[in-house]
């Protein structure tokens, strides 16, 4: 398998989600040293001449504390409020952060219409496209404030997929709460091992997959894995990690063998087959 790894090296236009449990403390509040330790990296790898793309959750739970409200939101109309809030805070963090490292952001909210969509998916690709060419690092969220029930993606592993392949990315990775892809729920089964490798998205792999992982995220495995359909269908290789873990990415790109790689279809016959 470390042929299939060393190849991520070669990865010019990375997007990388980060989740809100990773994010945030239980509390609901900004986990800093985290963001700093995740946006130096981003910064280093935008540095070093590769284009990156940032999708992050949180606006909901950070407007939701900001807020005091203690109770997640159900309806449409308090996603909606509370994301309003928290979509300031948290790209005034990111704002701050990155240009500590001289790089400027820029503000991406997308709804599934803007993907689905022939002419909004253009001019979408075309933004980026001249994001990138600027050395600008766009970060991205769902448009909460204007999604209703009927167009909302309803997490962003689902939107960083849809992402990575109208950006034409060569890497996507999902920052969790978790390792990886793992034969059972490592929270309840301490047999539980992790999966490094999935060359195909099977009834099996999909069977593996739970329900959300945390109160403050509302992505669990499922949606994982419908990111890792999509990405891989478009050929790009996903991997999912830990991310509590800083220099995570850098050992992804190095070859190492860290949380769970999914390919694109054939991609690892094609490998063996050199």
């Amino acid at each position: 398998m470390g042929g299939v790894r060393e190849r991520l090296a070669a990865a010019k236009r990375l997007v990388v989600k980060v989740g809100t449990s990773t994010l945030t403390y239980d509390s609901g509040k900004l986990n800093l040293d985290r963001m700093e330790h995740l946006v130096r990296e981003l910064a280093d790898l935008a540095h070093s001449g590769r284009q990156v793309i940032l999708v992050t959750s949180g606006a909901i739970v950070v407007g939701r504390t900001r807020l005091g409200i203690a109770r997640r939101p159900n309806s449409t109309p308090e996603k909606q409020a509370m994301a309003a809030v928290g979509q300031g805070i948290l790209m005034q963090t990111y704002e701050k952060l990155f240009s500590e490292y001289g790089l400027n952001v820029a503000q991406i909210l997308l709804t599934k219409a803007d993907v689905t969509n022939g002419k909004r998916y253009e001019n979408a690709c075309n933004t980026f496209n001249m994001l990138l060419n600027y050395g600008v690092i766009p970060i991205v969220n769902e448009n909460d404030t204007v999604a209703t029930e009927e167009i909302e993606f309803g997490d962003n592993d689902t939107l960083s997929a849809y992402v990575a392949v109208l950006a034409r990315a060569d890497l996507l990775v999902l920052l969790s709460d978790i390792e990886g892809l793992y034969t059972a729920d490592p929270r309840r089964d301490p047999s539980a091992r992790l999966i490094p490798l999935v060359e195909g998205i099977t009834p099996e792999i999909e069977e593996l997959a739970s329900g959300a992982g945390s109160d403050r995220g509302i992505g669990g495995m499922v949606t994982k894995i419908e990111a890792a359909r999509i990405a891989t269908q478009a050929n790009i290789p996903l991997v999912i990690a830990s991310g509590e873990k800083p220099g995570l990415i850098r050992s992804i790109l190095a070859g190492e063998e860290v949380g769970t790689l999914f390919l694109p279809p054939g991609a690892g016959s094609q490998e063996e087959g050199k």
